[in-house]
């Protein structure tokens, strides 16, 4: 009896502190990437400006200081480039990235990934699907990202869906797949509720249990 009670309460205690140590966990890694940025262009400062030591080891004391200027020159960045010398100025460095022949390819990728991810407009990562992977007979949860164009949808004859299936319990890392459209079935599910289902690896099932299914759904023909 008092050995179960002691694996009760360790339990609820570890279901208190482990949600709360993973969001401090990506709270500081995010507060961490923003304030390397921020002292990489401080360390090119101190280096190109003469003078500049002093001051850039005094900031480099204040804690939290990275992540407030970062923060404030994307947001900055927003409220410039949202009126019209903005635009044109931003036309310009874009254009400019564009003739570089290496920087071209990263920067277009990239704003590319960006533009579909962001964009409200955008069709990625709006739907939740279940889909058979990695064999016919095993499902698993995926997103919608797109479907597949240009030289790629040349050399099939159905219909295809582009997809991205997350790995448990990290949805950071995942694969990219090309599926046809009809073995594809779609859920009911806001991509929340498929994000808890994934990182959970299954515990927390969206709508409660009585939304469970009774049965594995039929394998598309």
């Amino acid at each position: 009896m008092k050995q179960r009670s002691f694996k009760q309460y360790f339990i609820t205690g570890l279901l208190v502190w482990l949600p709360m140590g993973i969001t401090v966990w990506v709270l500081t890694w995010l507060v961490g990437l923003l304030d390397s940025i921020f002292l990489a262009v401080l360390h090119a400062a101190d280096t190109l400006i003469p003078g500049m030591h002093a001051l850039a080891d005094y900031l480099r004391g204040v804690p939290g200081l990275g992540v407030i200027l970062v923060a404030l020159v994307i947001f900055s960045t927003g409220v410039f480039v949202a009126n019209m010398f903005g635009q044109w100025l931003f036309r310009q460095w874009d254009n400019l990235m564009n003739r570089i022949p290496v920087v071209r390819s990263i920067y277009t990728s990239v704003k590319q990934v960006a533009d579909t991810l962001f964009s409200g407009s955008g069709h990625a990562f709006s739907k939740a699907l279940l889909v058979q992977y990695p064999r016919e007979g095993s499902w698993t949860i995926a997103f919608l990202t797109g479907t597949p164009g240009g030289v790629v949808a040349r050399h099939f004859d159905q219909p295809l869906v582009s997809v991205y299936v997350p790995t448990t319990p990290n949805p950071t890392s995942g694969f990219f797949l090309m599926m046809p459209k009809a073995d594809v079935i779609e859920l009911d599910m806001t991509v929340d509720d498929a994000l808890k289902y994934i990182i959970s690896m299954g515990v927390v099932v969206p709508g409660g249990p009585e939304q469970l299914p009774l049965a594995a759904p039929a394998t598309p023909q």
